[in-house]
């Protein structure tokens, strides 16, 4: 029974870990943007990791998908099953400081493909050193598969293929995207809110320092507030998660005017997206007039979406001598919609036909 339940954690365990390490590994960019979140102020207060993330985020993805293979095959079974246990204390303790604290609202554990909440991210890991601790217990019964020539072939080439399907990404796009942008899907009705849907519960929380220190006061305590004291902010508390569409932040911002219904309504749009105009790849950004004048002499619309200011816009048109314009929306919007810096998006009507790279500008149908 011990041998059943032993060999029973360590597939259940090395699957999952494969598939949650080739998820990520499909995106290691927006991996990577979680981890800097997770680096940030507000969290763990360590910004100086943040210009890491994306080395960082490669390096535990790829040691996801290896482990999960040494587990399956019984590789160094000892040195394995400690990093395994040393990774999900890890996971643990950060789903548990994100659930408890609020303050990481996905921990990116299978990246786009599937979107879990703080505690069932959490209750996964809970569930995971389970699993793991029964391995650690009964690491005798966990037997190589092959004899270590092979096992090292195996490995080693495991190493090397998954950093090849790393590299791949970082200079493409992820083989399969599994986000609301995906090519096929219609922004418009990715936007759209059902019939009938869950509406958020929200409640008004009024911010007053009182003797120096700030204190939350919801609408009911307004009256008890002390006097003297002195308004500071006001804010929106969620109390229940309604429906969110799966695009809610899309805009095509300029001089105070949002023009997306009338971009989406275009027949022949050429969207290109540049979340930092600043750290944007510049042989890419050299590319980019002479794709806005074939795409002209072909009767698209080319415009182009950021989150720099209207004085980096105007620096980067200068550089490049870009002649068309751009407009503004929210940086993790552009990074979903696609994480190249710059790329190329083809849409008509709201529906995104083509997305590429500005390293495969070539590969651009139209």
């Amino acid at each position: 029974m011990k041998n059943i339940i032993t060999q029973f954690s360590r597939i259940f365990v090395g699957i999952l870990f494969i598939i949650s390490g080739l998820i990520k590994l499909n995106d290691p960019i927006g991996f990577s943007y979680k981890l800097a979140e997770y680096f940030s102020e507000p969290v763990f207060n360590m910004p100086f990791f943040i210009p890491f993330a994306l080395g960082i985020a490669l390096f535990l993805v790829i040691l996801e998908v290896v482990l999960g293979i040494m587990l399956l095959i019984g590789y160094k079974t000892k040195f394995t099953v400690w990093s395994l246990l040393i990774l999900i204390v890890l996971f643990t303790f950060l789903t548990f400081y994100s659930a408890y604290f609020n303050v990481v609202k996905d921990c990116g554990c299978f990246g786009d493909a599937l979107k879990l909440s703080p505690w069932q991210s959490f209750t996964k890991d809970i569930v995971l050193l389970f699993f793991i601790l029964i391995l650690f217990l009964n690491q005798k019964l966990v037997k190589p598969l092959f004899s270590n020539n092979v096992q090292n072939i195996v490995i080693y080439a495991n190493i090397v293929l998954s950093s090849l399907m790393g590299v791949w990404v970082l200079n493409h796009l992820p083989l399969i995207d599994f986000r609301p942008y995906k090519v096929g899907n219609n922004i418009q009705k990715g936007m759209r809110i059902p019939d009938g849907a869950v509406k958020s519960v929200v409640e008004m929380v009024f911010i007053y320092k009182v003797g120096g220190v700030n204190k939350e006061f919801t609408e009911k305590e307004l009256m008890a507030i002390p006097e003297g004291a002195v308004f500071v902010d006001r804010k929106d508390k969620v109390i229940t998660e309604g429906y969110v569409p799966p695009i809610h932040d899309f805009t095509m911002e300029k001089d105070g005017s949002d023009y997306k219904e009338e971009f989406l309504a275009e027949p022949k749009l050429i969207l290109i997206t540049a979340y930092d105009l600043v750290k944007a790849d510049h042989s890419g950004m050299a590319k980019m007039e002479k794709l806005n004048q074939e795409a002209k002499a072909k009767g698209y619309k080319v415009v182009g979406m950021t989150a720099s200011s209207a004085e980096e816009i105007a620096v980067a048109k200068n550089q490049f001598k870009l002649t068309f314009d751009f407009y503004f929306c929210d940086a993790i919007t552009v990074k979903t919609i696609e994480r190249a810096n710059p790329s190329i998006i083809l849409i008509e009507k709201g529906t995104i036909l083509q997305k590429v790279h500005h390293n495969d500008i070539e590969d651009l149908k139209f």
